[in-house]
């Protein structure tokens, strides 16, 4: 026989082909078996129009019942067996806990004789609330506020903070469970003793004094049912006075059928001269009134009669009025008016519109109007005859919190971030425009080692979308780096540079961390916004697409390294591009999601989104659409759908949990391929704020975890 030999080069493909296919059988051996729990079916139909939908798992809508307490258990026991089986799972949580253990401090603000601000030391599952007497030294800082002693498990958390003008009262806000219910305890800041009787059924409410005397704040009535999922209409604004119990407070507004709406919220003016009042349907639009608060018996006076425009008032100078408007400027303007005729025929211009969105602020007798230019902050001072100062100069290209104060303050503290730069804070002297850095973290994280560059990508119809990506500085465009790409796009709400500390985590392993600002949100303005709602929603989902699509063809990325994350309305964005495009992405982590379009706004408050989203109610042209794209309805059988984690938690009473324990039925009774479909169902949480850092780290842990692991890494790509 002859004797034939290869090629040097040709042996070696051969060698590295062996070797990647034993890599493959290994990996093969490792996969972790699944078996689903059984999801029982109902004869549930409903008819929109003369079209019959089935909803066979509406029975997992009863939050209350056992049969649904028992599939959470179960689901979350498959789920859990899983990801303790992934190796790195706790490497993940270690170095997330490290990286998470560094101090964090907000900014200082002053109240009565002392100043106060916020710090976490580390791990502590909340902020605690320090104060030391004004023009002494920080260092002698002493804990007032400790949310950490709400609870045993850190899951009560501190919900909002409210001072009477001379400091001496704090009327502070809970949520047990990370629930949008909120209870009111009232303090004596001296003492630090509970004064009055708490106050209960507080939702969506802030808390604002008149003086020394009481505050106002909004609820609704306690539901029928559970007070978890259970439709609440009709928001309504009282009056509590000190030492008087909650069952006298005044009913201000809301209490009629014509004053019906589900939003109410009120503000007093600094001089306690005004009472503003909103009042909306949805989450976009607002009515508003003016109540004069020096004339006992003053007439409710309507400024805004409709809800057509977002206005509200920022400031007055005694009668004169300075309201943030877009009312014939989509980006925003503010304009001035005599409080005696507030209407807008009567509005002169102040800081007028520009091409960019305007969010303003005030401060030691300027007004400071925070830009957004391609997503990134800028700021210009104004004083209070609409003439430009200065255009403040920021530490760099990120975004900006905080630039705010009261009128008698020389100074402010302000925070800046972005997404390689962990949150410092400055001071600026609002005279000279000057800022100096006041507190810069110390973390174990290298900023210089990352980079963040902007790109503006093509959507389908061919409109621009910009997209931030960030990554290690050197990282090889191959086509193989596991990538995360992060989305909203909707309520009109903008997506801005900033640090996070999972996300470090996640581009430490060699990851790509891609935000694209889709239409539907508040990047450039209403008309941005207004091009993501309704019949046009399907445009968010392309642009989001467009997104994926252009990461791969740049080679940042391929489909088998993708994931796709969002929260809320971006759950809705991972369930609808996931069931559209399913072979894009190889991972898809809807969190919180907006899953069922038809029966959203049927719970809690979801009905105050229809500015956004339309109902199947309204007409048979937005029943289709709604239903055309709805991710609980989509999922098909026989189609092979992304490796999958759905997250949620069991007291999420704003987007209820519902939502996605019905899509992950579905997804686990059509799911013909291989990939996992999970639900991770966090108990005792809500839709997120509030959430104990405890329990934010297991859970970025199992997604990193989950994400890496269905992405083919055997071990943490930073080993390889």
């Amino acid at each position: 026989m002859k004797k034939i030999i290869l090629p040097f080069v040709l042996m070696s493909l051969i060698a590295c082909q062996d070797q990647e296919n034993k890599k493959e059988e290994e990996h093969a051996k490792k996969e972790i078996a699944l078996k689903y729990p059984k999801t029982n079916k109902v004869d549930t139909v409903d008819t929109y129009f003369g079209t019959e939908v089935k909803d066979p798992y509406r029975w997992l809508e009863d939050d209350r019942s056992a049969e649904t307490e028992a599939w959470v258990k179960a689901e979350n026991k498959v789920t859990f067996n899983y990801l303790e089986q992934i190796p790195y799972r706790e490497a993940l949580k270690e170095r997330l806990s490290n990286l998470w253990n560094y101090e964090k401090v907000g900014a200082p603000y002053k109240e009565g004789d002392y100043t106060y601000f916020s710090k976490n030391d580390g791990l502590q599952n909340q902020y605690v609330i320090y104060r030391y007497k004004t023009g002494e030294e920080p260092a002698t800082a002493e804990v007032f506020l400790d949310p950490n002693q709400f609870s045993e498990d850190g899951t009560t958390s501190l919900g909002g903070m409210s001072f009477s003008d001379d400091g001496k009262i704090l009327s502070y806000a809970i949520s047990e469970g990370g629930s949008d219910w909120r209870k009111i305890l009232v303090m004596n800041t001296e003492t630090k003793e509970i004064v009055e009787d708490t106050l209960i059924d507080v939702k969506f409410s802030g808390m604002s004094w008149k003086a020394n005397e009481g505050f106002y704040y909004s609820s609704y009535d306690k539901p029928k049912g559970s007070e978890l999922s259970a439709k609440t209409d009709q928001h309504k604004l009282y009056y509590h006075q000190l030492g008087t119990p909650q069952n006298e407070d005044q009913l201000i507004f809301g209490g009629t059928e014509a004053q019906k709406h589900r939003y109410v919220g009120a503000n007093v003016t600094e001089d306690n001269k005004y009472l503003m009042i909103t009042a909306s349907t949805s989450t976009s639009g607002n009515k508003l009134f003016l109540k004069d608060l020096s004339q006992p018996n003053s007439e409710l006076k309507t400024i805004i009669g409709n809800t057509n425009t977002d206005t509200y008032v920022i400031e007055n100078k005694g009668s004169k009025l300075f309201l943030v408007t877009n009312k014939e400027a989509p980006n925003k303007k503010i304009v001035t008016v005599e409080a005696a005729n507030p209407q807008p025929e009567n509005w002169k211009d102040f800081i007028p519109e520009t091409e960019h969105v305007l969010s303003p602020s005030t401060g030691g007798g300027y007004f400071f109007a925070e830009y957004m230019v391609d997503a990134v902050s800028e700021i210009q001072q104004y004083d209070d005859q609409g003439k430009m100062i200065r255009k403040v100069e920021l530490p760099g290209l990120g975004s900006v919190g905080g630039f705010g104060t009261k009128k008698e303050e020389k100074e402010l503290y302000y925070s800046f971030t972005n997404y390689t730069t962990p949150g410092s804070i400055y001071t600026y002297d609002i005279e000279k425009g000057t800022s100096a850095l006041y507190r810069k973290p110390e973390i174990d994280f290298k900023s210089e080692d990352y980079e963040s560059k902007q790109v503006f990508y093509t959507s389908k119809d061919g409109t621009k979308i910009p997209m931030i990506i960030t990554h290690k500085k050197g990282v090889e465009l191959n086509g193989k780096n596991p990538t995360i790409l992060y989305g909203y796009g909707g309520f009109n709400i903008s997506l801005t540079p900033s640090f996070s500390i999972s996300n470090a985590v996640w581009m430490e392993q060699g990851g790509i961390y891609a935000v694209a600002n889709l239409r539907g949100g508040g990047e450039y303005g209403k008309e941005w916004h207004n091009a993501g709602i309704k019949m046009k929603k399907q445009n968010v989902f392309d642009d989001f697409i467009a997104a994926a699509e252009f990461l791969i063809a740049q080679k940042y990325t391929s489909s088998d390294y993708l994931a796709i994350r969002g929260g809320s309305n971006g759950g809705l964005l991972v369930g609808a591009t996931m069931t559209q495009r399913p072979k894009l992405m190889k991972v898809a982590l809807p969190a919180v999601g907006v899953l069922d379009m038809l029966r959203y706004h049927t719970f809690t408050a979801g009905a105050g989104w229809a500015y956004d989203y339309g109902t199947a109610e309204d007409s048979k042209e937005m029943f289709e659409y709604l239903k055309g794209y709805s991710p609980l309805h989509n999922v098909k059988e026989g189609t092979s759908y992304p490796a999958t984690m759905i997250t949620t938690g069991d007291h999420d009473d704003r987007v209820v949990p519902a939502h996605s324990f019905k899509f992950a039925a579905e997804l686990q009774a059509k799911q013909s391929g291989e990939n996992p479909t999970l639900i991770r169902i966090e108990t005792n949480a809500g839709h997120g704020a509030g959430t104990p850092v405890s329990k934010t780290i297991e859970q970025y842990a199992d997604i990193y975890g989950f994400t890496l692991w269905n992405m083919g890494f055997e071990e943490l790509p930073e080993k390889n």
